[in-house]
């Protein structure tokens, strides 16, 4: 097995950490601005004893990490709002991915080299009353990976241990591991279908066609018995990656222009809050909807008497601990979520994948998920 050497090459952001004058400073977009990534060696220190290091084969591209290095192009300030901390040296980022483990920590147990594992990215403290409640996706003192601690866009990444999961037993060959690499934003997409209660005979309604979108309308035909899943995305490309997974799949204009009919459960995965107020009269009685894309707008229900008169509820939804990501293995092993079929772009390296996240103004427009071949590995074991 190749062995990692002590320099670590790793794509890193940097910032200017200026708070907006009164505000609390505490969202990214009101606190850094002129986002800044580059490609740099990075040692690698002692291994702590509660982290595996990682030699990673791919990593994903995800909606969060384009808005982290992307800057409002009149204040400066970076455009997302889910939690970050920058640090003067910078942050690795990063938070999607798959590789094979080469040391674990001497506190590390169930895991050992050679296995292959893919991660969740919400460090969640598990000693809060909110975590001994169960509600781990919650837990107020959670750190995000590769936002709030270094994250996988390395060629070796130190993680804590408690967010690697073993996927040894379903990796085969190359389509395997880059299904594995999509494990994360499929598992926000089964908590998603959880939250909202789909059922045998519903009809859904998904706004957003990125991975999280497309999961949740997959997930909520194959996994939870929906008889009906309409999904509406602007963007031609990733229109096209749906159609197979829905039984209908619309531009926005044209959804709203179109008797599509009504829904039992609306998941709002593209961060335009608009398309709720739009749709909410077309939600039926005992209607579920679940927000699940940030932008930092504010939600407007103008319909509130449409509500109560229907028991309509709403309610966020963030995460994948509790299990959710055991289930989604579970899930593609039957053959029932073919984790890489989001998959539209492959780069050949972490320097392309800098390239891409440089210039990622085309990125939404032409791909689904786009994953970064980092190390090539070899399967057997």
């Amino acid at each position: 097995m190749k062995r990692p050497t002590q320099q670590n090459q790793a794509v890193v952001v940097s910032a200017e950490d200026a708070p907006r004058p009164g505000t609390p400073g505490t969202s990214p977009c009101q606190r850094y601005r002129f986002p800044q990534v580059r490609l740099e060696a990075r040692p690698l220190g002692a291994l702590a004893a509660d982290q595996v290091r990682v030699e990673m084969a791919y990593a994903g591209i995800c909606g969060t990490d384009l808005h982290l290095v992307q800057s409002d192009p009149t204040s400066g300030y970076v455009l997302t709002s889910a939690p970050a901390l920058i640090p003067r040296e910078g942050r690795v980022i990063g938070h999607e991915g798959v590789g094979r483990v080469v040391a674990v920590g001497a506190a590390v147990s169930g895991l050992r080299p050679g296995d292959f594992v893919a991660f969740s990215s919400i460090l969640a403290c598990m000693q809060c009353e909110v975590c001994r409640r169960g509600a781990f996706n919650q837990c107020p003192q959670s750190r995000l990976l590769g936002m709030e601690i270094d994250g996988l866009f390395a060629s070796v990444a130190d993680v804590p241990a408690s967010l690697a999961h073993d996927v040894s037993s379903i990796v085969r060959g190359e389509a395997d591991l880059r299904a594995a690499a999509c494990l994360e934003p499929a598992g926000v997409a089964l908590l998603a279908c959880e939250n909202a209660r789909v059922s045998p005979g519903d009809t859904v309604l998904v706004f957003g066609g990125g991975p999280i979108g497309i999961f949740s309308a997959m997930l909520s035909k194959r996994a939870f018995g929906a008889a009906h899943v309409v999904l509406v995305e602007p963007v031609e490309a990733r229109r096209a990656v749906a159609r197979q997974w829905c039984d209908a799949v619309y531009d926005v204009e044209a959804f709203f222009g179109a008797d599509a009919g009504d829904f039992d459960v609306v998941m709002e995965g593209s961060g335009n809050l608009a398309n709720i107020n739009r749709v909410f009269r077309r939600i039926g009685p005992n209607g579920r909807v679940v927000l699940l894309g940030r932008s930092g707008a504010p939600l407007e229900i103008d319909s509130v008497d449409h509500m109560i008169t229907n028991a309509i509820t709403v309610a966020g939804s963030r995460g994948h601990l509790g299990g959710v990501l055991s289930r989604v293995i579970a899930l593609y092993r039957a053959g029932l979520l073919p984790l890489a079929a989001v998959v539209t772009e492959e780069l050949d390296s972490l320097e392309a994948l800098l390239d891409t996240l440089s210039n990622p103004d085309g990125l939404l427009q032409n791909h689904c998920k786009v994953l970064a071949r980092i190390n090539r590995q070899s399967i057997a074991r």
